[in-house]
C-alpha cells in the first residue's frame, strides 16, 4: 500500500544544480551539496536567522536520518546541539528525495538525547498522513538511534563508529 505524502514533508535536493526544492514550492540555493561515500552533505547560508550563520545538513540512507546542525554565526558562541530526524530517502543520478516521517532526536552539545516531535508524529500517524509501515519505520530508526548514541556517549564518536565524518 502506498503512502499518503503530503507536499509539505517532502524535500527534493537537485545535486547538480545545487538547489533544494521544499514542499512549500520555495527553492533554497545551496551553499555547497557534495556527496560523501556516507551520504550526502549540504550547506546553506541562514542571513535571516540572527543566531546562526548556517545550516549544514547530512542525508544518511543507511540509518535513514537527516542530521542537521546550526553553525554559530559568532565564532564565540558556543555550538548547539544537532537534530537527527527520521526520513525515508530516495535518490537517483541527479537527485535525493527525502520524505520526513516526523519523529526525530534532539542531541545537545554535551548530554543525553531526546526524542522530539512526538506530537506531530502522534498527529500525522492519527491524521493518516504516515502509513501504519512508514511509523513503525520512524520508531524503530529513532529508537535504534537513541539507544547507539547513549552507548556511545557522544554523537561524534556515534557518526564515527558508522563511518561518517564530517568536519564539521
Amino acid at each position: 500500500m502506498g503512502s499518503v505524502i503530503t507536499p509539505q514533508h517532502v524535500e527534493i535536493v537537485d545535486v547538480a544544480s545545487a538547489q533544494r526544492h521544499l514542499g512549500s514550492g520555495t527553492v533554497q540555493q545551496l551553499d555547497d551539496c557534495h556527496l560523501e561515500r556516507w551520504g550526502l552533505c549540504m550547506e546553506c547560508s541562514t542571513p535571516h536567522d540572527p543566531a546562526h550563520g548556517s545550516e549544514v545538513t547530512w542525508l544518511l540512507p543507511e540509518p535513514g536520518l537527516r542530521l542537521t546542525r546550526y553553525l554559530p554565526r559568532s565564532r564565540h558562541a558556543r555550538p548547539e546541539g544537532s537534530l537527527l530526524t527520521a526520513v525515508r530517502i530516495d535518490r537517483d543520478a541527479w537527485s535525493w528525495i527525502t520524505t520526513d516521517l516526523q519523529l526525530g532526536l534532539e542531541v545537545p552539545e554535551r548530554g543525553t538525547p531526546r526524542i522530539v516531535n512526538s506530537g506531530e508524529f502522534a498527529s500525522a500517524v492519527s491524521d493518516g498522513l504516515l502509513s501504519p509501515e512508514e511509523a513503525d519505520l520512524a520508531l524503530h530508526t529513532v529508537h535504534r538511534t537513541f539507544e547507539e548514541i547513549s552507548l556511545h556517549r557522544d554523537l561524534d564518536q556515534w557518526l564515527a563508529y558508522r563511518g561518517v565524518f564530517t568536519g564539521v
